[in-house]
């Protein structure tokens, strides 16, 4: 069925595109800057001026931060604690949302009244480093995975999501001698992929941005993640990556910025787009109820 649009459809239409399309700009303007940056030479960037492409095209940035090995081991120790630390962030909210969903669970109610607590009130920074200092945590990767291994707030979310699952199916892999471990792995889980796949996203992307846990931790320089070493850069433009300095090299400390930048963004956006399908449907469907 098909219907003319009044004026005022038609204005509302233009304004709300209007509005989106400035929005875009807002979000894509300063990538294509960081962008242009790196790729530009550093006697063009030291000139100053806003830049939106490669006025003179240059790997002199890139070339300089694979000099040493400094970037790529901070690179492999971000990878690792980002792939550990989500499988590990999955495997234990999933193994506690599933029976917290369960209405037949005795104490489910207070067990809830403690996680939802836990969103609202929190030991604070001391009581936490004291905790991560008394397991021998300190210095290892560990620090950056074990103290937020469950988010309170994506564990409620899985669990109104498992809890929207027909109780018929439980009981129809009982029927045929399945136990509630083999239900979780054989029936819920393959039947909870959006969601998987969405909290799978979210834990990814809080573990690759995570430095302030690095920096409160992690004392050893080798064991830096990625974003530890960019904060370090960016704080000063003119310290030691490796064995040589920047004023050594002749390049802008604001290329090398804007190259680092770069190089520790696109892993976490290359994932995105194999996650997108699932982004939306997941967390639609574990926020419908309570």
């Amino acid at each position: 069925m098909t219907y003319d649009k009044t004026w005022g459809n038609r204005l509302f239409d233009w304004i709300n595109g209007t509005l989106l399309v400035l929005a875009a700009l807002v979000c894509i303007v300063p990538f294509l800057y960081v962008l242009a940056v790196s790729f530009t030479a550093p006697h063009i960037v030291a000139q100053g001026g806003f830049i939106l492409y490669p006025k003179e095209f240059s790997l002199a940035a890139y070339e300089y931060i694979f000099s040493t090995n400094t970037l790529v081991r901070s690179m492999g120790v971000s990878v690792y604690v980002t792939a550990l630390g989500t499988l590990i962030n999955l495997t234990l909210t999933s193994l506690l949302a599933y029976p917290l969903s369960r209405r037949h669970l005795r104490g489910r109610k207070w067990m809830m009244l403690g996680i939802v607590f836990t969103m609202l009130f929190g030991g604070g920074l001391i009581p936490t480093y004291y905790v991560v200092k008394s397991l021998h945590m300190i210095d290892t990767l560990w620090s950056l995975m074990i103290p937020t291994a469950i988010s309170a707030f994506n564990l409620i979310v899985l669990k109104n999501f498992f809890q929207q699952m027909p109780e018929g199916l439980e009981d129809s892999a009982k029927i045929d001698g399945c136990n509630d471990v083999g239900i979780l792995i054989r029936i819920v889980l393959p039947l909870s992929l959006p969601a998987i796949a969405t909290f799978g996203l979210f834990y990814a992307v809080d573990h690759w941005n995570r430095y302030f846990q690095a920096v409160m931790y992690i004392n050893d320089s080798g064991k830096w993640p990625v974003q530890v070493l960019l904060r370090e850069i960016v704080i000063n433009a003119s310290s030691r990556i490796g064995d040589t300095s920047i004023e050594e090299m002749y390049i802008q400390p604001l290329t090398i910025k804007m190259a680092v930048i770069v190089f520790a963004t696109l892993p976490i956006i290359a994932i995105y787009p194999f996650l997108q399908k699932h982004f939306a449907k997941g967390v639609m469907l574990g926020s419908v109820k309570g």
